[in-house]
């Protein structure tokens, strides 16, 4: 194909907005266009395993990648008291952290990221992030192509007056809690933003209001919020330049239900507090019991700690990983943390869900969730095993909330999102 466009993928180095970028780098590859992947050395082989080709880009110091996976392990079950704060009280300590951690992930991949870029020679470049990296910004500007933003996470990294604040996971009514944390953020990362705005200065950008880590693309933005829980916005976003995808599941390899020991005919329950949340191995000990006493069959996702775990209820199998799009179309109802793909996810396959968040944007989802009527909100702690079990049979028979969310899994598998995406993405390659 003569005019094969090269489509760049560079997502935060996170499962989430990486495996969403997959999603959209499938369908530009059945487009008959060539999708790549940026990636930190810490996510390298996750594409190669999808069958892309992958160019990493240091983001941090460079080292071994045990020690890497080591290090970000370590930062999280370090936090893991903090998960049970609100997100007003992770502002001074995990927030901060983070937004620390990802301002040193800007600067350091200006080492390399423009070499690579130019090896690369990409048409378009998809950043999923939520931080700007200049050489992409400059590649674009210098030879005539274009940038994308991805917002894989809660749309609310793109703020409204009339919108509950990034991470704060206030109600969509509630503007008292909305002036609070915004006024706490401000001031938790006042000297990382200056920090920030003097690498800006080094690279030829312009400041960015204090609180303000990014900019929308002149481009394209694509919003993979679905519609049936977006916000109604006081300052619409222009639909020629801010796209809603309505998710982007990816495609994953078909899974088949093992058999268990016992309770094979009941209803499905998966659980699954993504690769990072999975380190809380008291919370998921604490579920399985549950689970064990009622009549479900559950799959639970304990990531790298399986030898924590002992002898399991004849219902409860657990794994390392589980192909999740493949696993959430066959269960019954979900218990997760409220990361973007669970989310979204959920809502696609119309599955109930009880959201547990811990930290980031899963407080704005578990919110949304409940606020618009497509499952249950609990703090991951504060509750009773009658609570749980409470909670979980309403899942089943609650009525409205089922055809609230077989309406909203209609919407979305209607669109086609990956399709729709990697159409606009060769579009943009083709005229600018």
């Amino acid at each position: 194909m003569s005019d094969k466009k090269v489509i760049a993928f560079f997502p935060e180095a996170a499962f989430g907005p990486a495996l969403n970028s997959v999603a959209i780098a499938q369908a530009v590859e059945k487009q008959g266009h060539k999708a790549v992947f940026l990636t930190d050395p810490g996510m390298a082989g996750l594409y190669k395993g999808y069958g892309f080709e992958e160019h990493e880009v240091n983001m941090s110091e460079p080292m071994p990648p045990e020690e890497m996976a080591k290090y970000w392990s370590d930062f999280i079950n370090g936090h893991i008291p903090n998960f049970d704060l609100t997100p007003y009280e992770q502002l001074d300590n995990y927030v901060k952290e983070c937004w620390e951690a990802i301002v040193e992930t800007s600067v350091w991949a200006e080492k390399e990221l423009p070499g690579v870029l130019d090896r690369v020679k990409p048409d378009v470049v998809c950043v999923d992030n939520v931080i700007l990296f200049p050489a992409i910004k400059r590649y674009a500007q210098e030879n005539g192509k274009a940038w994308v933003r991805v917002i894989s996470c809660s749309e609310n990294e793109i703020p409204d007056p009339d919108i509950p604040p990034h991470l704060s996971g206030c109600g969509e009514n509630d503007r008292d809690c909305f002036h609070k944390f915004d006024a706490k953020f401000k001031e938790v990362v006042a000297d990382c933003h200056a920090r920030f705005n003097a690498f800006l200065k080094e690279c030829g950008e312009e400041p960015y209001p204090l609180g303000e880590f990014f900019e929308t693309s002149p481009h394209l933005n694509l919003l993979l919020y679905p519609e049936p829980v977006k916000f109604r916005r006081r300052n619409p976003l222009d639909p020629k330049r801010f796209r809603y995808l309505e998710g982007c599941v990816r495609e994953e390899k078909p899974y088949e239900i093992p058999r268990f020991a016992e309770k094979n005919d009941a209803p499905l329950v998966y659980v699954s507090f993504g690769s990072l949340g999975s380190g809380d191995t008291e919370l998921l000990k604490r579920i399985i019991d549950v689970l064990g006493g009622m009549q479900v069959r559950a799959l639970v996702n304990v990531g790298d700690y399986k030898d924590a775990y002992g002898t399991l209820p004849g219902n409860v199998h657990i794994d390392g990983w589980f192909p999740q799009p493949s696993v959430i179309a066959q269960a019954d109802a979900v218990i997760h943390h409220g990361g973007n793909n669970s989310f979204t996810e959920c809502l696609y396959f119309g599955k109930p869900a009880i959201v547990m968040p811990y930290v980031w944007d899963g407080h704005d989802n578990a919110t949304r969730v409940q606020e618009t009527g497509h499952g249950l909100y609990m703090h991951r702690k504060a509750w009773t095993p009658d609570e749980l079990r409470a909670n979980l049979e309403r899942l089943t028979a609650d009525q409205t909330m089922r055809q609230k969310l077989d309406a909203t899994s209609a919407h979305m598998q209607s669109h086609g999102s990956p399709n729709q995406a990697a159409k606009l993405l060769v579009g943009l390659a083709e005229t600018v």
